[in-house]
């Protein structure tokens, strides 16, 4: 800036260059924020259109005709072509009834303008001098068309009916010149004429004529009955499908072993299960009077299995004798139990059942119990034998002296084990083991009660939790994770017994001929074809056992305290504990085992 602009502007108050460019800049801002508050505005003020609403185009031959009424009447609601009742439908069923609408609408506008406004004729160019003739035969034509009379149009109903003919709609066009106002008569003309007569809204016909903007509003004026289809029948079970015993521990940390037994006991002619009926479909019907069929119901199919009988009517599946429910997958069956009062001794014998076996108090020394089913024992085992084709309930716990045995198909629940052989394809739950020899296809569990693992030798292919692993008095403890381990004894003993077998048959063979050594000898040779079918089972599933044993990463001991005198194995490696150490969580991590 000049020393003279700068004086200048101080005396006179001239506006400098660079305070002109700021001023220009101040209004350009201002008009651009201006601009943008009224396009806001005008968003806010416009109408927001509905998904089942009709535009129509200003040139469209119905804004024509609501013009025409506009210029005769005055005060008139602007067209409104909403398909009410549709806003439930996807999308593109309202697109497809508005576009139909559209169509309709259209040539019903197009034929009203023919009648309502005549096509004029085209004024004559500027510039043009027609001959005396001509204006002659021009002037003849204005004055008949001042003598034709004013065209009189009575109100006009439009009736609009959807694709499913499930809903119809009304509108009127009003009158041209002196018609007829619109009144119920003519609204029920039209729907009749349209074959609407089913669900018409009476209080709509009632109201319509008599409305302000009863003119150019399109009005639900029918409404069909929607079909109702029948529901399938469905089966009421009183007895559970599956049952899953859940071990839970109490605010002292202890298990109630003995309420483990979710045996499902059934009198004979118990309900296990009811039938309920499907429904019948209900009939809909359209709007124009037509009827809509319906599905009826399927009825469910009573699951019957062993035991069960279905009554008269039908409807209930009952229980033909006494037993546990179990549900096999596809039907209920009833299968016998064993009810055992006392003890398992002298007065009852070995017990061997097909069905699941309840034995009320202990089972003593020397005694053996098989069943298929499951097995509870209220009491104690001691050095006897229980084997279970299912789980294995021991509510007070085993108390083996090195002789007891004890196997399951599935789990083994039980407060204790002490100087036992056990064997669980499935998992094994107790608060205390105590130098047994168990074998575990699932995982050990020791973590209610003490939790302690203390001597023995524990076997358990997908990992052992325990609160205390080995003791302080350093007693030998063993503790190998993965594998098989069920699987590997069943096959060692498999092995054991071929070789007792061989040997037999080569001191048989020593032996002068006689009937008793044949009638032997042919018994070892199909014993031992029978027990070397077994083994070339296990050599097929060697396969799936490998790829197992490959996982055994994942294996894990996790425990509170481990002390020191417990080996432990997983896999391969093998690691001795030589120090004490908490809250440990033992794996294998690249081919060594870590105490972290």
């Amino acid at each position: 800036m000049k020393f003279s602009d700068s004086i200048l502007a101080k005396l006179f108050g001239l506006r400098t260059e660079d305070g002109m460019e700021d001023e220009t800049q101040e209004k350009s801002d201002i008009n651009v924020q201006q601009a943008m508050d009224a396009e806001k505005e005008k968003e806010e003020s416009t109408p927001q259109i509905a998904v089942n609403e009709l535009e129509l185009p200003m040139d469209h031959s119905l804004n024509r005709l609501y013009d025409l009424r506009e210029e005769q009447a005055g005060g008139l609601p602007a067209p409104w072509l909403r398909l009410d009742g549709c806003e439930d439908l996807p999308l593109n069923k309202v697109e497809g009834e508005l576009d139909r609408l559209y169509k309709k609408i259209t040539a019903e506008s197009d034929a009203r303008v023919k009648k309502a406004i005549p096509k004029k004729k085209e004024e004559e160019p500027a510039g043009t001098k027609a001959s005396d003739a001509t204006s002659e035969l021009l002037a003849e034509e204005a004055e008949l068309q001042q003598e034709e009379p004013e065209i009189e149009l009575d109100a006009q109903p439009f009736v609009f009916i959807s694709a499913d003919k499930m809903k119809a709609w009304l509108m009127v066009f009003p009158p041209v010149g002196k018609g007829r106002e619109i009144d119920r008569q003519a609204l029920e003309q039209a729907l009749k004429d349209n074959g609407v007569a089913f669900g018409v809204d009476e209080g709509l016909l009632n109201k319509l004529p008599g409305e302000r903007n009863r003119y150019f509003r399109l009005c639900a004026a029918a409404k069909g009955r929607p079909v109702v289809q029948g529901k399938d029948g469905y089966i009421v079970d009183y007895f559970k499908r599956s049952m899953q015993r859940q071990v839970e521990v109490d605010e002292r940390d202890r298990v109630d072993y003995a309420s483990l037994n979710l045996v499902q006991s059934a009198e004979e002619g118990a309900l296990i299960c009811e039938a309920v009926p499907p429904t019948k479909a209900v009939p809909g019907r359209t709007v124009l009077d037509k009827e809509i069929p319906g599905k009826d119901g399927k009825a469910a199919t009573i699951p019957k299995g062993q035991n069960t009988i279905i009554s008269e009517d039908g409807s209930k599946l009952l229980a033909s004798r006494s037993g546990r429910v179990e549900f096999s997958g596809r039907a209920f069956q009833i299968k016998p139990t064993m009810d055992v009062e006392n003890n398992v001794d002298y007065s009852t014998g070995n017990i061997n059942f097909v069905g699941d076996v309840h034995i009320r108090g202990d089972v003593l020394s020397g005694f053996q119990v098989k069943s298929m089913g499951n097995i509870t024992v209220d009491g104690v085992v001691e050095a006897g034998t229980v084997e279970a084709g299912g789980d294995l309930v021991i509510a007070k716990g085993i108390v083996g002296d090195q002789e007891a045995i004890i196997r399951a198909n599935r789990n083994i629940y039980s407060k204790y084990l002490e100087h036992g052989i056990v064997h669980a394809r499935g998992n094994i739950i107790t608060d205390c083991i105590l130098h047994s020899d168990v074998y575990c296809d699932g995982e050990v569990q020791v973590t209610s009660g003490r939790g302690a693992i203390i001597g023995g030798r524990i076997r358990a292919a997908r990992g052992i939790k325990a609160n205390i692993v080995g003791s302080k008095s350093r007693n030998n403890t063993s503790i190998i994770l993965g594998g098989q381990p069920c699987a590997d004894f069943d096959k060692a003993s498999l092995l054991d017994s071929i070789a007792d077998m061989e040997e037999e048959m080569e001191k048989l063979e020593r032996q002068p001929d006689s009937p008793a050594k044949a009638k032997r000898m042919g018994k070892i040779r199909l014993d031992l074809s029978v027990n070397r079918m077994k083994l070339g089972q296990f050599e097929k599933e060697k396969e799936k056992i490998k790829e197992k044993l490959e996982e055994q990463g994942g294996c894990r001991l996790k425990c509170g305290i481990i002390h020191p005198g417990v080996s432990l194995t997983i896999g391969k490696e093998t690691l001795q504990v030589t120090q004490e150490t908490s809250s440990c969580n033992a794996r294998l991590i690249n081919g060594e085992i870590y105490l972290i």
